[in-house]
């Protein structure tokens, strides 16, 4: 099993531990905002002239599995697993996209969620792994 180590770089240690911590707390807020959509469809307003109609109980569920993605991936970053890392990565440009479609209906958190997602990809993409500094053999 490939793990990661982290760089001399400050910005990505710091950062690597930043994306992991803020995957499960992103996680669990998605988590809340599923359950929230799911319990009560009318939780969320969105204007009459929305180019996407999609029902808001739909979302709740999108979310949900999202969120529920997020934990792992971020409980995993926590190991240093190479899967999570992957998986954090493709959660977070899923969660830029969802939430670009959702910012009607939650502007300001959709916008943050964006923003973070964007830092998380950043983190993940710049972790050296244990197999580039040691040589095959």
């Amino acid at each position: 099993m490939t793990t990661y180590n982290t760089p001399s770089r400050p910005w990505v240690t710091g950062g690597l531990v930043l994306a992991s911590t803020m995957m499960v707390i992103l996680g669990l807020w998605q988590v809340f905002v599923g359950i929230a959509a799911i319990v009560n469809d009318d939780f969320f307003v969105v204007g009459v002239n929305y180019t996407y109609k999609i029902d808001t109980t739909t979302w709740g569920w999108i979310h949900l599995a999202l969120g529920v993605a997020a934990v792992v991936a971020g409980v995993g970053l926590s190991a240093r697993a190479t899967w999570a890392r992957v998986l954090g990565m493709v959660f977070a440009g899923l969660a830029m996209l969802n939430n670009f479609i959702f910012l009607p209906y939650y502007p300001l958190w959709s916008m943050t969620v964006i923003a973070l997602s964007v830092f998380v990809i950043w983190a993940l993409a710049n972790a050296k792994s244990d197999e580039s500094e040691s040589p095959r053999m």
